[in-house]
């Protein structure tokens, strides 16, 4: 199966309006919960955010809040400690731009380059890519669970290719560049719903009669 095969079929059977599963209420609190959901589900994450963000949706509130205050919400989180630490470093570098009170919190201009965000604490190449997807539509493909998985079951990357990084890499030079803006939003869709890493429903998924992969159950 090509990449044009699958980005000409899997978008039609996915809601495009959402962008993304994780529960946010501006930028700010997006980038939070991508930090929360590295290695953790975004059910998981969805379950402790909206009490999270309740008290503290603004980076001056997360900073008030303090770090032991975040890490009551987030306990159930895997690795909350250290990502209480990274969500305090976030929220008191973001204290020092303008509108770091506001609900409806966006990042200053400054920061819609992914070099810029990474140099932000607890932002790392694949939450980056995901903010500036998801926020601003920039045609980046952060390689989550989902996506790693499925780039190599259909034989887009190569054994070679075993971090985010390489795969994301090797995605960007096989996938037609019309699609990069969607990538992440419809391999995780799909990876997550119908292209399971156990028993995949490949009865239901729209690109089966292309798909060659070794575990293909039709």
């Amino acid at each position: 199966m090509t990449p044009q095969q699958y980005f000409d079929c899997v978008p039609q059977s996915i809601n495009m309006d959402i962008r993304t599963e994780l529960l946010h209420t501006n930028e700010f609190t997006f980038a939070v919960a991508v930090i929360l959901s590295a290695q953790a589900t975004d059910k998981k994450v969805n379950e402790v955010t909206p009490a999270l963000f309740a008290v503290a949706d603004t980076p001056e509130k997360m900073v008030a809040l303090g770090e032991f205050g975040i890490k009551k919400y987030i306990s159930q989180i895997s690795f909350f400690n250290n990502k209480a630490r990274s969500i305090i470093g976030l929220s008191c570098v973001l204290m020092n731009d303008d509108g770091a009170d506001d609900i409806n919190y966006k990042f200053p201009q400054k920061y819609h380059n992914r070099d810029a965000l990474m140099k932000l604490p607890g932002v790392g190449q694949k939450t980056a890519n995901v903010i500036m997807n998801v926020l601003w539509g920039a045609p980046n493909i952060g390689v989550d669970t989902h996506v790693f998985r499925n780039a190599h079951r259909y034989g887009w990357v190569g054994e070679n290719a075993n971090t985010p990084e390489k795969v994301e890499t090797e995605l960007l030079k096989k996938i037609p560049a019309k699609y990069h803006a969607i990538v992440n939003h419809v391999m995780v869709l799909h990876g997550r719903y119908v292209c399971r890493a156990l028993r995949p429903k490949c009865a239901e998924c729209p690109v089966a009669h292309f798909c060659n992969a070794s575990d293909k159950t039709v």
